[in-house]
């Protein structure tokens, strides 16, 4: 039987639910003390869930980090049917190889359409900025991306990669892009909200 929505609160829970039957998961762990080991757990069943194609997970303020990262994308690279993923990693130290290895491993999933990913507050600065640009560029199906980048330190260098690798993604129709420039005076927000073709 499969199930069609189905929200999550607790890790335990998640674990134990019929992974293979999930299509609509939403799951907020929100403040839940997921470490690296936790989020290696939650990818693992993640990439059981074969039927999945739309996931909204908040993973904010957690202690994810990079090789945690780099560990759910991998797993989310085996949902071949995902098409709809909503990503909070916000406050989560996943630094610029967090971002990289995060940010490649998605490119595998094929069917991606609509990509909300928020790394705000992760430190990943240009180089994390660069590599997510490049990876983007893969996204062969991509044409919907919300990318939240603020307070990451990402410079003119990490703008210039992400602007490059946003000017090869082909099918991208929309895009809205929030970022944080800093100067001597104050933080400056900023937010830009593209139609694309």
């Amino acid at each position: 039987m499969i199930e069609q929505n189905k929200n999550f609160k607790n890790l335990k829970n998640f674990l134990k639910s019929p992974l293979s039957t999930h299509t609509d998961l939403h799951i907020d762990f929100t403040s839940n003390y997921i470490n690296t080991t936790g989020t290696t757990s939650l990818g693992i069943a993640l990439a059981n869930c074969t039927n999945l194609s739309t996931l909204e997970l908040n993973l904010l303020w957690n202690q994810v980090g990079a090789n945690g990262a780099s560990s759910l994308g991998s797993s989310l690279a085996n949902c071949i049917n995902l098409s709809n993923l909503t990503l909070n990693l916000s406050y989560n130290q996943i630094g610029a190889n967090g971002a990289q290895g995060l940010s490649s491993e998605l490119a595998n999933c094929l069917n991606l359409s609509n990509l909300i990913l928020d790394l705000s507050y992760n430190e990943i600065g240009h180089k994390g900025t660069s590599y997510l640009g490049s990876a983007l560029a893969k996204y062969i199906n991509l044409s919907n991306l919300t990318l939240d980048l603020r307070w990451n330190k990402i410079g003119a260098k990490g703008a210039s990669g992400l602007g490059s690798g946003l000017g090869n993604c082909a099918n991208l129709i929309n895009l809205k892009l929030y970022l944080c420039l800093l100067n001597s005076q104050s933080p400056l927000d900023i937010y830009i909200i593209l139609p694309l073709k």
